[in-house]
């Protein structure tokens, strides 16, 4: 047990080291000498009987077991910021402050959680928000992310889930493009349109549509074609206000478009299913304190959502 005690402030260096990428760099940083960090790496080492970091001249590189203790001294580390942010929550009258470090789609981010940003910075001056725009499914503990936003119909297990809006995928194309070419009334109407798609996998040219519920409901998939295909949402949009064919697109890229006519929707009666479609949850470890800045970021995301 002592071993363990001892051994903590060498475990948080350890993190610090990894992350900083030097011994020099992560010294700098907290006011230390390189040799000193060296020295401390060293006795954990020793500690554990194993060696963590390969050292070269250039640059230091985690070993196996290097890699397994560096995730557990991250969660340490984490742990150690949530007590002080759990003390500093409770003291009266404490405002929000410390850093908020959330992943978010890349378009979702763009539409709309970057509206929300600067109400919500203007209203918590200590309060740090750093976004990670990125269509992957990050780790949460491994790289220290505090929330996610995701949208899905199966929010993971293990986390704590709370659902923002229904996020749905929707077929348009500009007046002038349906005039010429006439308007799709069924899925299978789409074979002789030039349609917008995302092009990242042969999938994507495989477009589900359904109707109805229960026991009368319809599914068809139908295959698309096009001169075109963009792995972005906000260019296949422009793309389609410029009458080069049929997007899909989520609902919250085309809103504006479609508000003023300059794109109409097709096929309306039938869900146009993707992967990109669902319910944006906010997700966050479901036994981890959640720091006020956190809860006010969460906060704040509910409210300008529910009220766009």
């Amino acid at each position: 047990m002592n071993d363990a005690l001892d051994s903590l402030h060498d475990m948080a260096l350890f993190a610090r080291v990894v992350a900083a990428g030097s011994f020099s760099a992560a010294a700098r940083g907290l006011g230390l000498t390189p040799s000193a960090v060296s020295r401390q790496i060293a006795r954990l080492e020793a500690r554990l009987g194993v060696r963590l970091l390969e050292r070269t001249t250039r640059q230091l590189r985690l070993t196996a077991a290097g890699h397994a203790a560096h995730a557990r001294c991250q969660a340490l580390e984490a742990a150690a910021r949530e007590v002080l942010q759990l003390a500093q929550a409770h003291r009266p009258g404490a405002e929000p402050r410390g850093r908020v470090r959330m992943s978010v789609l890349k378009a979702y981010g763009v539409q709309r959680v970057q509206p929300l940003v600067a109400p919500f910075l203007a209203a918590h001056p200590g309060v740090q928000l750093q976004l990670v725009v990125t269509d992957r499914v990050v780790d949460l503990f491994a790289e220290d992310i505090d929330l996610a936003l995701r949208v899905t119909d199966t929010p993971p297990p293990g986390l704590a889930a709370r659902p923002l809006e229904v996020v749905e995928h929707i077929v348009c194309a500009s007046p002038a493009y349906l005039a010429e070419r006439g308007a799709p009334t069924a899925p299978d109407d789409l074979a002789r349109h030039d349609c917008l798609w995302l092009g990242e996998h042969p999938q994507d040219a495989r477009w589900r549509f359904t109707r109805g519920r229960g026991a009368q409901a319809e599914a068809v998939t139908v295959p698309v074609n096009g001169r075109y295909a963009v792995n972005h949402s906000g260019m296949r949009c422009e793309a389609a206000l410029a009458g080069l064919g049929v997007a899909s697109l989520p609902g919250f890229m085309a809103d504006e478009a479609l508000s003023c006519g300059r794109l109409v929707r097709v096929l309306a009666d039938w869900r146009h299913e993707t992967a990109y479609s669902g319910t944006a949850w906010l997700l966050y470890p479901a036994q981890r304190f959640l720091p006020a800045a956190v809860r006010a970021w969460i906060d704040h995301l509910a409210r300008g959502l529910a009220g766009a």
